[in-house]
């Protein structure tokens, strides 16, 4: 089926009513920021669960910077994930992406101050990770996220977003314990597409998402 959002904010409504259909045992609610932020929000906010943030940074193209040719996360060790595809198609080698990962794991120190405000990570440990963004394209940024969060021993990982394309959907189902996903259109070319209202989330919206959530 394929659905128009809105915005953010209805399509983390519309997830969330999905979400409390399940059993979810402890869940832990991590955003992907920006913009799975205001998703995540109306999630945590719907299932009463705390809202934490996955930081995750894009690794682009030279000269291309929407295409996502890896991805880093943070955590106790910061996980690189690699798209085989686009990393071909850009012609890029591996040893250019990690040349950047320095470069990128230091925005994320910036955006964990500015976000978190000194607020240490939830704990994990038994609990249902719920990964929440406001859609999926590629999935290289989501697998870093996956990563990350295995490192912090959850009970159950699951995916929870508003639109990804289906092929992509079914490889992501063999690396976490379920996936939820709304809408998943046969022609996918954007997750912006599927939005009437989608915005850049500025810093502003995800620190006051945050304080709204503690």
């Amino acid at each position: 089926m394929e659905l128009l959002f809105d915005d953010r904010a209805d399509a983390g409504r519309r997830l969330a009513e999905a979400l409390r259909r399940m059993s979810l045992p402890d869940p832990v609610v991590l955003a992907l920021p920006r913009g799975g932020v205001p998703v995540a929000a109306e999630v945590a906010r719907a299932l009463a669960a705390p809202l934490d943030l996955i930081l995750v940074r894009k690794i682009g193209a030279p000269g291309w910077p929407e295409l996502a040719i890896a991805a880093v996360a943070d955590g106790p060790e910061p996980a690189v994930e690699f798209d085989p595809r686009t990393l071909a198609v850009s012609g890029c080698s591996a040893s250019y992406v990690w040349q950047q990962v320095p470069e990128h794991l230091k925005e994320i120190e910036r955006r964990r101050a500015l976000y978190m405000r000194g607020r240490p990570p939830l704990a994990l440990a038994g609990k249902t990770a719920l990964l929440v963004d406001d859609g999926i394209a590629t999935g290289t940024t989501m697998r870093a996220a996956i990563r990350s969060v295995r490192y912090r021993l959850p009970a159950r990982i699951v995916i929870a977003v508003p639109v990804a394309p289906a092929e992509e959907i079914a490889r992501l189902r063999h690396e976490v314990d379920d996936v939820v996903c709304l809408s998943q259109p046969e022609a996918f070319g954007a997750v912006g597409e599927h939005y009437r209202h989608f915005g850049q989330t500025s810093d502003d919206e995800v620190v006051a998402c945050m304080e709204q959530s503690t």
